[in-house]
């Protein structure tokens, strides 16, 4: 028997494409469209004919490619064989990306170093018909899970060169993981449009380089939150004696470091505390960092020769 009615009412919400049972099919019958959906009309491993968000009754008026595929006769009301597909029109949110091994980037400040990245995107499709030509094919049902590897894989092999156009050194990544995702969607929409695809939402939720570029990085924040470069030496100076303090070190050469270090912090204890601020141009002792007096030739806390 001929099917009269067809539509398709997907509760779970989680599947992009599903086809129909299948039967004989004749001119006159009911498709129903709902505004979630696209229906397509597949024969003979093609998708043909795309109907709106709608009741529709077939006729060989909105069935054009189809009727000159079957050469159905107009007004005709013979049974006909053809798939129907359903196609959600729906934003699916929710796929991850990410490296599963570290990709070389060239820092323009520290060399070349390995990075690994992740974060998550949201797809649709966009184009029925291309999309259950070139990814569906003949399979009943459709899942975001079936093409996310895919997509991953696409995505990850886009981002190295991406990176070495759109980012210099990795000290400026903090401030740029927004207009890094918003550029990269733009750089792989014409990869998702072959598929019928489009790239709704990308997102970067990280970008890591290994622990020690990591510390490198802190440092250089150090430096920043610091201001002052004088002001840093003096803190790195006392934490230095802090650590020491605190592993418990000993022997002649921590003796030396402690006494040097301590004498250049006593010298300079009143002025933090008072928050002064050396002069431009103010030359450091190496060996304890206790400030030089203009011209002096000796260090005044450790009789260092400068």
């Amino acid at each position: 028997m001929a099917i009269e009615v067809l539509e398709w009412k997907d509760d779970s919400g989680q599947e992009m494409v599903w086809r129909h049972p299948g039967g004989e099919l004749k001119l006159g019958a009911q498709l129903v469209v709902s505004p979630s959906q696209w229906a397509i009309f597949f024969k003979d491993g093609k998708a043909l004919d795309v109907f709106e968000t709608g009741r529709h009754t077939l006729t060989t008026a909105n069935l054009p490619l189809l009727t000159r595929l079957l050469a159905l006769p107009f007004g005709g009301k013979s049974p006909f064989r053809a798939e129907v597909y359903f196609v959600a029109r729906k934003v699916f949110p929710g796929f991850k990306w990410g490296t599963k091994d570290p990709v070389v980037f060239r820092d323009a400040e520290l060399s070349v170093v390995r990075l690994r990245a992740h974060g998550v995107f949201a797809a649709r499709v966009a184009d029925p018909a291309l999309f259950v030509n070139t990814l569906v094919g003949t399979q009943g049902r459709y899942t975001p899970e079936e093409i996310e590897g895919y997509l991953r894989e696409l995505i990850v092999a886009r981002l190295n060169d991406f990176l070495g156009e759109r980012l210099k050194t990795l000290f400026e990544l903090p401030r740029l993981y927004d207009e890094l995702g918003e550029a990269f969607k733009e750089r792989v929409a014409g990869d998702f449009a072959r598929y019928g695809l489009a790239l709704t939402d990308f997102f970067v939720s990280a970008i890591t380089p290994p622990e020690e570029v990591q510390k490198v990085l802190d440092e250089r924040t150090s430096m920043a939150a610091a201001g002052d470069p004088d002001a840093y030496l003096r803190f790195k100076a006392a934490k230095a004696m802090g650590d020491a303090a605190a592993s418990g070190a000993g022997g002649a050469a921590a003796a030396g470091v402690g006494l040097g270090a301590g004498m250049g912090l006593g010298a300079m204890l009143p002025g933090m505390l008072q928050g002064a601020k050396p002069q431009a141009g103010h030359a450091f002792c190496t060996a304890c960092g206790t400030a030089l007096a203009s011209g002096a030739r000796f260090c005044g806390s450790c009789g260092k020769a400068v």
